[in-house]
């Protein structure tokens, strides 16, 4: 794929993740070719970085160091040499940010996570946010900002090869024992889930097998996958995550949420876009119709990710949250 051609495909998961779409714009038309989009995309979260320095204010410093932090994680959806470094800069722009903006904020890691846990200390519920397959804590701030502004408190999550995390961990199948511990950490006894693209399938699987999982919401889910219908790239990215082809193969046949779907008590809302062209996630239906109380919600002109859609899931998702977590009408 040319870099213009990756350019467009990336259009809506880039903007709706919350980058300036003029600046995103100007940045890959100057491509000549893919593998010059990490350190373009680097480039721009420094200079973001840069403008932080030099801000009047530590909102101001705040808020340019979250755009670095959505530059640098863009920076690794293209495979190269420095998608590590990219990600450890992302991580370290969201941490930056967090200490100047929210002094509250606190970081929470342990064996196969790391996050930050934001919101109120007495929030009537916590919600975690788990990424997807090559999605990252930094991809999802705006979903994290709905949250926190229906007064929940959240936990944003990398996971093993997830975004910071990726360069020293392999996918697993076994999430369920990842959010597990998470909770364990954060000391609550229940919480709400939302996963996005293969971190729906982390989502569902979890609320099927973790009890403590009052409420889930998946966005781009996949219910099933066919290694063999896989587009190339996604395969690639998943052989690079999981360890290699072999085991890449390996954890795309146990995801399957046939047997578990029926297993899921919480409420859960199902979210899919009808213009998404990746196998296995345009069957979220058979999920909601599954899952005892499931709820389908259908976006027919959205993509993958639903970047192109976000006021048509984005709300919706986050009351879904914040009532079945409070019981409270927002």
């Amino acid at each position: 794929m040319n870099a213009s051609d990756f350019a467009d495909a990336q259009w809506t998961r880039a903007t709706g993740a919350g980058v300036d779409p003029h600046e995103y714009r100007r940045v890959t038309a100057a491509l000549t070719r893919a593998a010059d989009w990490g350190p373009a995309f680097s480039r721009t979260g420094q200079a973001c970085a840069e403008r932080a320095e030099r801000a009047g204010s530590s909102v101001s410093a705040g808020e340019h160091l979250l755009m670095a932090a959505r530059w640098f994680h863009l920076a690794t959806l293209a495979p190269g040499a420095g998608a590590g470094r990219a990600a450890a800069a992302a991580d370290r722009a969201l941490s930056r940010a967090l200490t100047v903006l929210e002094p509250g904020a606190r970081r929470v890691s342990g064996t196969g996570f790391t996050g930050w846990l934001r919101g109120p200390s007495d929030a009537p519920g916590t919600v975690i946010v788990i990424p997807g397959l090559d999605s990252a804590k930094e991809e999802f701030l705006d979903l994290t900002a709905a949250l926190l502004a229906r007064g929940l408190a959240v936990f944003s999550m990398d996971g093993p090869g997830q975004g910071a995390l990726a360069a020293t961990t392999a996918l697993t199948p076994h999430y369920e024992q990842v959010v597990g511990r998470v909770l364990d950490a954060l000391g609550v006894p229940r919480a709400g889930l939302v996963g996005l693209s293969l971190g729906g399938y982390y989502a569902a699987r979890t609320a099927a097998l973790e009890p403590r999982v009052a409420a889930a919401a998946t966005v781009s889910g996949p219910f099933r996958l066919d290694w063999d219908e896989l587009p190339a790239p996604v395969r690639d990215i998943m052989a690079r995550r999981a360890g290699g082809a072999d085991a890449a193969r390996a954890f795309a046949r146990r995801v399957d949420l046939t047997g578990l779907a029926p297993r899921i008590t919480a409420p859960l809302l199902v979210v899919d876009g009808g213009q998404d062209v990746i196998p296995g996630v345009t069957n979220g239906e058979q999920l909601a119709r599954l899952a005892p109380h499931g709820t389908y919600l259908p976006v027919p002109h959205g993509d993958h990710l639903l970047g192109n859609a976000r006021g048509d899931w984005l709300f919706p998702l986050a009351d879904h949250l914040a009532h079945t977590l409070t019981g409270a009408a927002v």
